[in-house]
């Protein structure tokens, strides 16, 4: 694998037991909580990744960090942009304008909406959020910092490339 190649946590669903310790580990590594101040607190999680259970059983959403993104090419404040293998959202330049999210063939970025002071008064922005592969945990992407891999009971869940996807499907 060569840094430059994108990549993507890929969840193995024929073992993937839908118990979402992903999605809660997730979103404790991103809001800095443990889990017994977010119960004890009633923090609401944001959790980059979803589990959805189908007829099929269950599908994690996550973004794929796609090599020819189409978030990237419909942003127009260029909050979106590859960097070090992968799909990064700046937050502080992001607009809320829902594009990157409808842009997504894997329906992986949602928008959130947040209330913050600005000039004494409260006021709602909204910002996208997806996943960020957890660099900010050990300042690169890897496996080991990935919360969501470190969290899947069975080891459902590796870090690949696309070329590493197509050889797994083929």
């Amino acid at each position: 694998m060569t840094t430059s190649e994108n990549r993507f946590v890929h969840v193995d669903s024929s073992k993937c037991l839908g118990c979402r310790s992903c999605e809660i580990a997730c979103g404790l590594s991103h809001q800095d909580l443990d889990l017994f101040s977010a119960a004890l607190h009633g923090h609401k999680l944001e959790p980059r990744i979803v589990v959805k259970h189908s007829e099929q059983g269950p599908i994690t959403v996550q973004c794929r960090h796609c090599e020819d993104a189409p978030c990237v090419q419909v942003c127009p404040v260029n909050a979106l942009y590859h960097q070090a293998g992968m799909v990064t959202l700046s937050e502080e330049t992001c607009i809320g304008c829902r594009l990157c999210s409808k842009a997504c063939p894997f329906g992986a970025i949602r928008v959130r909406v947040k209330s913050q002071l600005e000039g004494g008064k409260a006021v709602n922005k909204a910002k996208a959020l997806k996943c960020d592969l957890c660099i900010s945990r050990i300042g690169a992407v890897s496996e080991e910092a990935c919360a969501c891999i470190q969290s899947c009971p069975v080891k459902a869940m590796k870090l690949i490339t696309a070329a590493e996807y197509q050889h797994k499907i083929c």
